[in-house]
């Protein structure tokens, strides 16, 4: 059971969230696995609208006299999940009822705290109790799926992120394809404990394979072994993000025979990231 984390290389938009949100479904569809989508934001949160058009309703719980009043409120998984595990009675399969479910057995998501009003009382006080619970949350959550993918946003403090990337068996960094960001990448990887690691891979999100930063040429630039990974732009997967419909998207694109079709590197990409993290997680597990 295998935790994955993808963050940011430097406070700027990558199309991290929208990389993790294309090889998690991928890897949904193509795998047989049991995979679990955690959103650390209390921004806007992108990945429902990659998945859901309207929120979904509350799951009510029926016991032996009707409608039970614990009812459990799916449209803020995080918040609800968090009073659990601070009671210290949160169980492995007791998350699946606080999470969205896109494809039944396959893939999940637990969305990040519902954004609030600045004047809310206790507010700063009670993301920060949601916070805390990240870990625990992360971890209970691998003893029952197969792959946890966290998307790790910035809100969270530092020392937060980073017991959530100690505990991660791979992180994916993610990268602009321009030559700032990638010269601070450089650098931070002489400094960076993370990235010296092997459970850390590189990937460039809103790829331009015709721009000179191509994978190729960063690959030998940042001295990596092997070479970076890249997510694509595509015009039909960046619509499909904020209209629910990267699903349909993706079983779609799965039954594409023509070489010829716009979208084949897109999904080539896509199939070499999600084999790459799978090889490497193999190659990390088999040195234990």
């Amino acid at each position: 059971m295998s935790v994955i984390t993808f963050v940011n290389n430097i406070d700027e938009e990558t199309g991290k969230t929208m990389s993790l949100v294309a090889i998690a479904t991928h890897m949904a569809i193509d795998y047989n696995n049991k995979i679990l989508i955690i959103s650390t934001t209390n921004k806007e949160d992108k990945i429902n609208a990659c998945y859901f058009l309207d929120k979904q309703v509350k799951k009510v719980r029926k016991g032996l006299f009707g409608e039970n009043k614990a009812t459990i409120d799916t449209e803020s998984g995080i918040e609800g999940i968090a009073k659990i595990a601070r009671s210290n009675k949160l169980r492995p399969e007791i998350i699946t009822n606080y999470t969205k479910v896109v494809f039944k057995d396959r893939l999940e998501i637990l969305l990040g705290a519902e954004k609030k009003e600045k004047n809310e009382e206790n507010l700063e006080e009670e993301e920060k109790e949601i916070a805390e619970e990240y870990v625990d949350i992360i971890n209970i959550a691998s003893m029952y799926y197969d792959k946890v993918f966290v998307d790790l946003d910035d809100n969270l403090n530092e020392e937060i992120r980073q017991k959530i990337i100690n505990r991660s068996d791979l992180v994916v960094v993610n990268t602009s394809q321009n030559y700032m960001s990638l010269k601070k990448l450089k650098e931070n990887k002489e400094s960076n404990e993370i990235l010296k690691l092997p459970k850390s891979l590189i990937l460039i999100g809103r790829y331009d394979k015709f721009s000179k930063y191509n994978s190729k040429n960063v690959t030998k630039f940042l001295e990596e072994k092997n070479q970076v990974l890249t997510l694509p732009y595509n015009t039909l997967y960046f619509e499909a993000t904020n209209e629910a419909g990267v699903p349909d998207l993706f079983l779609k694109l799965k039954k594409i025979s023509d070489s010829d079709d716009r979208n084949v590197h897109f999904v080539e990409e896509v199939k070499r990231a999600s084999e790459n993290i799978n090889y490497r997680l193999q190659e990390l597990q088999a040195r234990r």
